[in-house]
């Protein structure tokens, strides 16, 4: 069974499909193109698109950037106290160090965060979050995640574990065929 032929309506209810109208203009104007990529890759790029202009608006709406919820929510994750070196924030963002450091200083202007020296003779710096930083992540990640929980409502839980198995294991052979191509930000 299709996934669309478990949808009420079954594939026509799904309506226009660019990625479909691509694909069959391509096999149409050239004959053994190979075209079953597209399908694929196109609305991957359609969805990131679309969810990544659906958290620019909840972001806007919050108040806070998409750089500053990562920062934040990453100290966040890391759990009590709440504070990493700016080399664990590096690690687990997938940006620059020079990135991480504007982000910091950007984030601590607002007074979200706070720096402090390792103290132990290194050049180490630790960042944790301030009351405000902590009381912003939990007020701004609920409203992101349930928004992206309301953009996935179209499939059941059991479709969205098996998308998620489906990319990860794409994402990863990409990955190991091609290197890590780090993104700007993941996740929240």
């Amino acid at each position: 069974m299709r996934p669309s032929e478990g949808l009420t309506g079954g594939a026509d209810a799904l309506g226009s499909d660019l990625a479909a109208e691509i694909a069959a203009a391509w096999e149409r104007e050239r004959p053994g193109t190979p075209v079953t990529s597209i399908g694929v890759v196109s609305r991957i790029w359609a969805l990131a698109k679309a969810f990544g202009e659906n958290r620019r608006r909840v972001l806007a709406s919050a108040g806070v950037d998409a750089a500053t919820l990562d920062l934040l929510s990453t100290l966040r994750r890391g759990g009590p106290p709440y504070s990493l070196t700016t080399r664990d924030i590096t690690d687990r963002t997938l940006v620059t160090a020079g990135a991480v450091s504007q982000r910091v200083a950007r984030a601590e202007r607002q007074g979200l965060v706070r720096r402090r020296p390792a103290g132990d003779g290194s050049r180490a710096v630790w960042v944790e979050l301030t009351t405000e930083g902590h009381a912003a992540v939990e007020r701004t990640v609920d409203i992101v995640l349930g928004q992206e929980v309301e953009l996935l409502t179209a499939l059941d839980p059991d479709q969205q574990e098996l998308l998620a198995e489906l990319l990860r294991v794409l994402l990863h052979d990409v990955r190991t065929r091609f290197g890590e191509i780090p993104p700007t930000h993941v996740g929240t």
